[in-house]
C-alpha cells in the first residue's frame, strides 16, 4: 500500500510539472502551420499571430466550457492588445456554437472548426477549453509560451 502511494504521488508531481493539464501542449512546443478565418471572414494562420496572443479552445456542450467562456469573455475585455491579441476557437458544429461565437464576437477574434479543423490539429487541441498563450522564438517559429493562461487576471507578456 505504501507503494501505491508513493507512485501516486510521483505520477502527480509529474503532472503538476506538466501544468496539470495531460492533453495541453507543453510550454516551449511550436505550434503547426495553418490557414483559416474567423466567423468575420478576417484570414488566420501562424503568421498573422502576434506574440503574447491568447488562444482558447471550447467546445459546445462541454460543461466546464459553459462556464468557462463568460470568463474569457470578461478577461479579454481588459487584455493588453485588445482583440487582435485574442483568438477563440469554439470545437463543434456551427448551429451548435452559436450562443458561444455571440458571447465572444465582440471582444476576440473567433474560429468555428471541427474537431479535425487547422488550429485544432495545428495547437494538437484534444481537451476543452484549453487556454494558451503563444509567442515568438528568436527563429520566428511560433511556440506555446504558457500552456495554462489563467482567466481571472490580465494578459501579461515579456517585454
Amino acid at each position: 500500500m505504501l507503494g501505491v502511494l508513493r507512485r501516486l504521488r510521483d505520477h502527480s508531481a509529474l503532472l503538476a510539472d506538466r501544468g496539470g493539464n495531460p492533453f495541453a501542449i507543453a510550454v516551449g512546443q511550436e505550434i503547426g502551420e495553418f490557414e483559416t478565418s474567423t466567423v468575420d471572414g478576417e484570414p488566420i494562420s501562424q503568421d498573422l499571430l502576434e506574440d503574447g496572443t491568447v488562444v482558447a479552445f471550447f467546445s459546445p456542450g462541454c460543461g466546464p466550457c459553459e462556464t468557462e467562456v463568460p470568463r474569457f469573455a470578461d478577461f479579454a475585455e481588459t487584455a493588453p492588445g485588445g482583440r487582435n491579441r485574442l483568438l477563440a476557437v469554439i470545437v463543434g458544429e456551427t448551429g451548435d456554437a452559436t450562443p458561444f461565437v455571440s458571447a465572444l464576437c465582440a471582444v476576440s477574434r473567433v474560429v468555428v472548426e471541427d474537431r479535425n479543423g487547422a488550429l485544432s490539429t495545428a495547437f494538437r487541441a484534444t481537451a476543452y477549453p484549453t487556454v494558451l498563450r503563444v509567442g515568438r522564438e528568436d527563429t520566428g517559429q511560433l511556440v506555446v509560451t504558457a500552456n495554462r493562461v489563467p482567466l481571472d487576471r490580465p494578459v501579461t507578456t515579456a517585454a
